[in-house]
């Protein structure tokens, strides 16, 4: 249980501190560049060493940490731009319901059957991420203008990112990672990720198009230590849980979009319609049909 709410109260800060920045007009990418670099040492010192060794050169789930990398930068990316244009409960829905991408593709890959409540699952899932993706049709006093466009691609390529991130991983757990290796596989994907970045950071800081600030640091140190600890306790959670993985997730995500989208109204004040509202409540039932539509 102590894992299960530390994934899920250090992931929801995560969404909701992507409001605090805007509020601070931190651009939200140096941020992330910080980051994980503060993942990466924070990982080495939970660890007490880099964990990557120089045999790892050569391994087959190296290119996949790499990979892992990319997609990170690019979804964090995705999740900050879509909590701060769109909203919250937005960003943690569309996220957290991705789960459905790597249950449809275990399917075709592994020989899995989904069926019954669980397809019922998948299917509300679905409309659960259209309904709460629906912009409201009154816009808040002062709040920036979005267009319609971006308000259902945004989440879109959040949802279909963060699936096929998921896929991904739980492939190569499958295929190529062991619990010795475990450890390198994530913090070579956050070392690979803060590589990129820095290396876009710094073009982008050359050719002045953002100016360094010490306060991008901190924003980095304060979201990267949490974002650590919140995959650490996911994976404890998910190692300790009596659920199985398929059922385990799907309780985490809940607790996320339940917790985030209540964090987001008490603290910013973000409204939803009432088709959001029904999204979001969708969500809770897609997500319970997902994990334990088999028993019932």
């Amino acid at each position: 249980m102590f894992y299960l709410l530390g994934s899920i109260i250090l992931t929801s800060y995560l969404l909701l501190s992507f409001k605090v920045i805007q509020k601070f007009n931190i651009p939200v990418f140096p941020a992330i560049v910080f980051n994980y670099f503060t993942c990466v040492i924070t990982g080495s010192i939970v660890n007490g060493a880099f964990p990557i060794r120089a045999s790892a050169w050569g391994t087959p789930w190296l290119k996949w940490s790499c990979i892992m990398g990319i997609l990170f930068i690019i979804l964090f990316n995705l999740i900050g731009v879509t909590a701060q244009k769109i909203g919250v409960a937005v960003a943690s829905v569309a996220n957290k319901l991705s789960l459905i991408i790597p249950v449809v593709l275990s399917v075709y890959l592994y020989n899995e059957s989904v069926l019954g409540w669980e397809l019922v699952g998948i299917v509300f899932a679905l409309a659960s991420v259209v309904l709460t993706c629906m912009p409201a049709r009154t816009q808040e006093a002062g709040a920036e203008k979005v267009s319609l466009t971006m308000k259902l691609v945004l989440p879109f390529l959040l949802f279909l990112g963060s699936g096929l991130l998921d896929a991904l991983i739980n492939h190569v757990q499958q295929k190529y990672i062991t619990l010795a290796t475990n450890n390198s596989f994530l913090i070579g994907g956050f070392f690979a990720a803060a590589l990129i970045g820095a290396m876009v950071l710094c073009l982008l800081y050359l050719q002045k198009k953002w100016v360094f600030e010490m306060r991008q640091l901190i924003a980095g140190i304060c979201i990267g230590v949490p974002n650590y600890f919140s995959i650490w306790c996911l994976v404890n959670y998910l190692q300790a849980s009596p659920l199985e993985t398929s059922a385990s997730i799907p309780v985490n995500n809940l607790g996320i979009v339940l917790m985030s989208t209540l964090g987001a109204a008490l603290f910013f004040k973000e409204k939803l319609s009432t088709l959001n509202i029904l999204g979001v409540l969708l969500a809770v039932v897609a997500i319970y049909f997902i994990a334990f539509g088999s028993a019932l």
